[in-house]
């Protein structure tokens, strides 16, 4: 059988590699290339392929508002594209049909494959898609579908935590430690990638290598010398080098998120 296939990305290499690597599955006809949401929408809607390599993070218009501007019985057969591990714990939560972590090996791509040629032949998509349809209809309708939960890798285990049981995060070179009362964890991202990925209601850049949690700021303190630390329900006291009224502010006013708060 031939699945007819859209490629959306953003990044040219990306696509590029991704043509390449299915040029090894015979099965696979790629009918085209997207490499905004908007193109994506479009293509979709005339065309109905029957499998969509959709990237996750793209700029104005993301993977999920791709999907939520389709009609539930026009949704194809998803496969999310990611970089991010984050992302890639949003795709199980949206039922996607399987989702690739970049970089992601041959094998990885055929068992993909694999299974959306399954789903294809026995046209078993009714409840993946009314999954898929219902999380976007109560998730919120504009901007970036946020974390829940971070993906915690442990050898061949992935644990999941959810974001609200983390205190704070600290930036370690290129990975991230995740501080939580029952102990820490080690993420391979970075701090700037994971503050595009994590609501602002709930986390906040302080300093330049710590994001914390609101919900876990249990006072503000001054020292002798006029510099503020936060203090932590935990007793943990961390640098403040943002502006301290900026900081009050977060935690009485959380829903109100600028663009400048984000920088």
């Amino acid at each position: 059988m031939t699945i007819n296939a859209l490629i959306v990305d953003d990044e040219p290499l990306a696509r590029t590699r991704l043509r390449k690597m299915l040029a090894a599955e015979p099965e696979v006809a790629i009918n085209g290339e997207c490499a905004n949401g908007a193109d994506a929408i479009d293509f979709i809607r005339h065309r109905r392929p029957d499998l969509v390599f959709l990237d996750v993070q793209m700029p104005e218009i993301s993977g999920f508002d791709v999907l939520r501007a389709l009609p539930e019985d026009g949704l194809p057969a998803v496969i999310f594209v990611t970089a991010h591990d984050q992302h890639a714990v949003a795709a199980f939560e949206v039922h996607a049909l399987d989702y690739l972590l970049k970089p992601f090996s041959q094998a990885r791509l055929k068992e993909s494959v694999d299974r959306v040629r399954r789903h294809l032949q026995t046209r078993d998509f009714s409840t993946l898609n009314r999954h898929l349809s219902e999380w976007l209809r109560h998730a919120p309708p504009t901007g970036p579908a946020y974390l829940n939960r971070f993906a915690i890798k442990n050898g061949s285990q992935t644990r999941f935590l959810r974001v609200e049981d983390v205190d704070y995060i600290e930036a370690a070179s290129n990975y991230a430690v995740l501080h939580t009362p029952a102990g820490n964890h080690v993420l391979r991202e970075t701090l700037v990638n994971l503050e595009s990925t994590l609501s602002p209601k709930m986390f906040r850049r302080i300093s330049r290598s710590v994001m914390v949690n609101l919900e876990r700021i249990k006072e503000i303190h001054a020292d002798p010398r006029g510099d503020h630390v936060l203090v932590l329900h935990s007793g943990q006291q961390l640098g403040l080098t943002r502006n301290v009224q900026e900081v009050m502010t977060w935690m009485q006013y959380p829903g109100e998120v600028r663009t400048e708060d984000r920088r």
